[in-house]
């Protein structure tokens, strides 16, 4: 491959050819391997965490257990109750939502609009069972808290005795 015909801004990984890990594989090949993985992991390594998360939310969840129920706050700045939805299914919580902002400034001669978008969803594995029909959520401050009170048989819990042999 010649220099003219490398993306160095697409990063793709290929699979290794058997003859790469083998001791009679090409002496051209090696320095070819090194010319590629130089570009495909040295050169853009400052830049691969903002590769993920450019375009990306993940809003920062806690999930608290209590005596009778599970706490699940999640941080959404910048949201609205509208923007956010909420299921539960069997044992696991999903938390959605999307943001659509357009703005529009001018000033004299200049005009400027901009435009962003982002979604999410996040699915949180619940450690016991809830009552569902009695689960509650608020939204205040960018912070949707959800309370699902614990089904009586998950509220109980007992010692259990050793016995030494």
């Amino acid at each position: 491959m010649s220099i003219l015909e490398r993306n160095f801004w697409k990063r793709e990984r290929r699979p290794r050819r058997e003859a790469e890990s083998t001791a009679l594989a090409s002496p051209l090949e090696e320095p070819e391997r090194l010319f590629e993985d130089f570009f495909n992991n040295f050169w853009l390594a400052p830049f691969s965490p903002f590769e993920m998360t450019w375009g990306e939310f993940t809003p920062q969840v806690d999930v608290i257990e209590k005596e009778k129920e599970i706490l699940v706050k999640a941080e959404l700045p910048g949201m609205s109750e509208k923007d956010v939805q909420v299921s539960l299914a069997q044992d696991a919580l999903t938390i959605s939502g999307e943001k659509k902002t357009e703005e529009e400034h001018r000033s004299g001669n200049v005009y400027r609009m901009e435009r962003s978008y982002g979604a999410f969803s996040r699915t949180i594995p619940l450690p016991v069972d809830v009552d569902i029909e009695n689960a509650d959520a608020t939204f205040k401050n960018g912070v949707l808290t959800i309370t699902l009170p614990k089904v009586a048989a998950a509220r109980e819990s007992r010692k259990i005795k050793i016995k030494a042999q």
